[in-house]
């Protein structure tokens, strides 16, 4: 038995392993498709399943990268894409979309009452809130929040509502131009006393010892009368505090001084 000299074998063996290497090569270059480029197609404003069978039916893997919350935008609408729109790329790509929450998140109502009106849309912003409306109620403190409400109710502050919601303001305007007699609200209850003050542009004050509809007014400040029995003055957007009590108070008649009259020469 003859055998081939060893430096036969090295070289077979090389030659071998050149030709493994450029048929490797030669297959990666075709798995890979370094030729082959795709533009990506706009899904921006798509429904998710949509977009997604858009960008399948293109050779391109999706993934979901995030999920945020816009009011403005579908639920479950894509908001971003990566890659953006047009951008070349090769094939077997991952496109990462950015979708629209179905459901709002619910954040915390702010306390915007005693501000004013311009820090009160600032700190709206910040919690994602809309401006529904502003109404003007009579009150010395202008432009000031006196009330904040949802959906037609006053509103505290801390109550979790969607983001997004419409939020109205009660603004003051301010102290009125003439004065006019203070109501005498002593014998009224609570809620009568109260719809008497607002119709006259006047505000609840303070209520002592607490708010009772069913209560009586036992005493008010200011007075309906001065001690001299003048009828006080009063002027819009001015408060009006009251002193309640469980049983309706006997009212003894207070008759009006008389007007001073001119002295005769």
């Amino acid at each position: 038995m003859t055998g081939k000299p060893l430096w036969v074998h090295i070289l077979t063996g090389i030659g071998i392993v050149i030709l493994l290497v450029v048929v490797f090569l030669q297959s990666l270059h075709w798995i890979t498709r370094h030729d082959k480029t795709l533009t990506i197609p706009a899904v921006t404003g798509k429904s998710l399943a949509e977009a997604r069978q858009i960008l399948e039916s293109k050779g391109f893997e999706v993934e979901l990268q995030d999920s945020i919350y816009n009011d403005t935008a579908r639920p479950l609408s894509v908001l971003r894409q990566f890659p953006e729109a047009e951008a070349v790329v090769k094939v077997n790509r991952t496109v990462y979309l950015t979708v629209n929450k179905a459901i709002a998140p619910l954040v915390e109502m702010p306390n915007l009452e005693g501000l004013s009106f311009r820090s009160a849309e600032i700190s709206m912003n910040q919690y994602s809130l809309k401006l529904k409306d502003t109404v003007y109620r009579a009150d010395f403190a202008k432009n000031s929040v006196l009330e904040q409400q949802y959906n037609g109710e006053r509103i505290k502050a801390g109550t979790k509502i969607p983001q997004g919601s419409e939020i109205t303001l009660v603004l003051g305007s301010g102290l009125g131009q003439e004065d006019f007699s203070v109501p005498d609200l002593v014998g009224l209850t609570y809620n009568d006393a109260k719809v008497l003050l607002e119709s006259n542009g006047l505000n609840v004050g303070t209520v002592i010892p607490n708010i009772d509809p069913n209560a009586f007014v036992g005493r008010q400040s200011p007075e309906y009368m001065t001690p001299d029995g003048r009828v006080n003055r009063i002027r819009q957007g001015q408060s009006v505090d009251l002193w309640l009590q469980p049983d309706k108070p006997v009212k003894v008649p207070v008759v009006p001084a008389p007007a001073e009259q001119p002295q005769q020469p």
